[in-house]
């Protein structure tokens, strides 16, 4: 019997799983799809948010303010890049400027350190970029950036690193609870998993896992937002992250350099039915680019190296809702971690400990290891550093991708690692290839070739990301 059985494989799963491996437990995560980090972590804006604009008393407002200043040390353990670079909340108007008092005051109150509103003169001296149509701004220095599916992987590897199973391509069809207070997790109508505990962290799908049991819950509402990604060319037009005044449903249009360098602009957001639409509108880029040049004036659309979609599990009540099923003891759900549950993430999980510890012992373990390193950066070598590393290994001397500089060393680690990547977009996600100007045009084939050989799987049969996406294309019958 295992003990606790994590339904959903993004940030928030993977940092409770890493969170729970601290301890003498049995556990397996269950993720739907052919890789961790796929759903809602693999496309948001990838911002560790300071939580000024939370209202008191609610969770989203304690687990953000204490997710915040988590990271710094879990980036250091799990050997993630995250930039702790600020934020500037700009105003345009007088009313703008009644806004950021008001966040400046609750951001203060929730205990956000170091807000202030500087003056248009202060805030482009920080920004040179900026609009000279700014009238003030709220600086945020908490505020930080990292890369959300980076993040995801690290925390899964490590979790893995310290006995985790992870179920890829598994998708939960049904729960069954039995007369002993136990569970059986019913995996693709075929596998079961008997546990003491389940965890539904299942995104934007956590409200229909916890209806599997009866339990009535909240409904999700997708909420969709689309992105517009630049290349590294114009990636330090801003080192800030720069917001416009949040509004009922968004907490602003942003620009802002990513953790790897690029631009970012985005998101908007677009109330959606369907939990699987992340097509994007030109109509909508069209607006988000005219937005976002309000802020930062100039930044050339030829300089856009592509536009993308993330959705967000909203509901009615507007706050994370992270607790044990009233009528089902040792059913944890998760539901409604939308914005900023990144930032949450590592706070959540320590809130699910918690609850968990109501349900089951924890024993500490005496060999758990925090530690997780990443794969080696190539380029970001010295060349002494290089030839090192090619004596060692021969297949870091051979470029694969040549637009990020990535290697077959980078590549054929990836596959190999914990929970390693088995499709041409799992390789990106811990890798970085494909992600530079060609879009993967020029490394797409040989990716899926190595992919092929050291997975020992017909070449026709390497999937860029879902089943059914054959990389390649299909063998011809004879």
């Amino acid at each position: 019997m295992l003990d606790i059985v994590i339904i959903g494989g993004g940030v928030v799963g993977c940092a409770i799983a890493r969170e729970l491996s601290r301890y003498k437990l049995n556990i397996n995560v269950v993720e739907k799809n052919e890789d961790i980090a796929t759903g809602i972590s693999k496309a948001n804006s990838g911002i560790v948010h300071a939580g000024y604009n939370e209202k008191q008393g609610t969770l989203k407002a304690e687990l953000c303010t204490r997710g915040n200043a988590l990271f710094d040390q879990l980036a250091k353990e799990l050997d993630v890049t995250f930039l702790r670079n600020g934020a500037l909340v700009v105003a345009f108007t007088d009313e703008d400027v009644e806004t950021l008092n008001r966040l400046y005051k609750n951001g203060t109150q929730l205990g956000v350190q170091g807000l202030s509103i500087v003056t248009k003169e202060e805030a482009r001296k920080i920004e040179p970029t900026l609009s000279d149509q700014i009238i003030a701004a709220l600086k945020v220095p908490t505020s930080g950036i990292i890369n959300p599916y980076e993040l995801t992987i690290a925390l899964g590897e490590n979790a893995s690193m310290n006995g985790v199973q992870f179920l890829r391509n598994s998708k939960v069809t049904s729960i069954e609870k039995l007369e002993d207070g136990t569970y059986n997790v019913f995996v693709n109508e075929v596998t079961k998993l008997h546990t003491k505990v389940v965890i539904n962290a299942a995104g934007l799908y956590s409200d229909q896992i916890a209806k599997l049991l009866g339990n009535k819950v909240p409904t999700i509402t997708p909420v969709k937002g689309e992105y517009c990604l630049f290349n590294k060319i114009v990636g330090g037009n801003v080192s800030t992250t720069i917001f416009q005044v949040p509004t009922e449903t968004t907490k602003g249009i942003l620009v802002t350099p990513t953790s790897d360098g690029n631009l970012l602009i985005g998101p908007d957001a677009i109330t959606v039915s369907d939990k699987e639409d992340v097509t994007t509108a030109k109509k909508a880029l069209i607006k988000l680019l005219a937005t976002g040049n309000f802020s930062v004036p100039g930044t050339p659309v030829s300089a856009m190296l592509t536009t993308f979609s993330g959705l967000r599990p909203r509901t009615e009540q507007g706050d994370f809702i992270i607790e044990e099923d009233e009528w089902n003891k040792g059913m944890i759900n998760l539901i409604g971690i939308d914005s900023p549950g990144l930032t949450a993430a590592p706070a959540i999980a320590a809130y699910v400990k918690n609850l968990v510890a109501k349900v089951l012992p924890l024993k500490e373990r005496t060999d758990f290891n925090p530690l997780r390193k990443r794969i080696p950066m190539f380029s970001k070598m010295t060349v002494d550093e290089k030839n090192a590393l090619i004596k060692e290994k021969p297949a870091y001397g051979k470029i694969i991708c040549k637009c990020e500089l990535i290697t077959e060393g980078e590549i054929v680690e990836a596959i190999h690692r914990p929970i390693g990547a088995h499709t041409v977009d799992a390789v990106k996600r811990r890798t970085r290839a494909t992600l530079g100007g060609c879009q993967g045009l020029g490394c797409l084939f040989p990716i899926a070739k190595i992919i092929s050989r050291e997975l020992n799987i017909p070449l026709n049969q390497v999937m860029k990301n879902e089943p059914g996406s054959n990389a390649i294309g299909f063998k011809e019958e004879k």
